[in-house]
């Protein structure tokens, strides 16, 4: 049996009918074609698949799409405008925080939620803000400089 749901992603509506059983995440991915989502661990332990929920960075794969009716979710792909990056994603290129990038989007929108709320983090509050999201590759170093970086340049007005 499927449930009818209706989220707004990125700004836009979608009416769905999901399998109860149906992750967030395999909404996003699946149903929808957004694909900047990426699937890690499907526990929750990763952080690369985190999407904004109602403003609130989550593990997509711990959610269950019918638990998202009504919620407005936004991904790595609602961050750009057209093809102007956001901050986050430019200062990530700029720094070398992107390495593979199997992570990136899940610390770009974990990062993003933490400058939501701490417009002039310290390297410990990003640090902290950071830690549900895992990288293999960059040792933390230039993804926390990236960080640093966006905010200032967010503060700077050129957001």
């Amino acid at each position: 049996m499927k449930y009818p749901i209706q989220i707004t992603v990125n700004g836009d509506p979608y009416e769905l009918s999901v399998d109860p059983r149906r992750s967030l995440l395999d909404a996003l991915r699946n149903a929808i074609g957004l694909r900047g989502t990426h699937r890690g661990c499907d526990s929750g332990d990763c952080g690369a698949c985190t999407v904004l929920l109602n403003g609130r960075p989550v593990a997509s794969c711990l959610v269950l799409a019918v638990d998202a009716d009504g919620a407005t979710i936004t991904t790595i792909e609602g961050l750009a405008q057209g093809d102007r990056l956001h901050p986050l994603q430019a200062a990530f290129v700029a720094h070398g925080a992107i390495q593979c990038g199997f992570c990136t989007p899940g610390m770009i929108m974990a990062a993003f939620a933490l400058l939501e709320e701490h417009p002039h983090p310290t390297e410990a509050q990003v640090r902290a803000g950071l830690a549900g999201n895992l990288c293999r590759c960059t040792g933390y170093a230039k993804i926390v400089e990236a960080v640093l970086s966006a905010a200032r340049s967010i503060d700077a007005g050129n957001g």
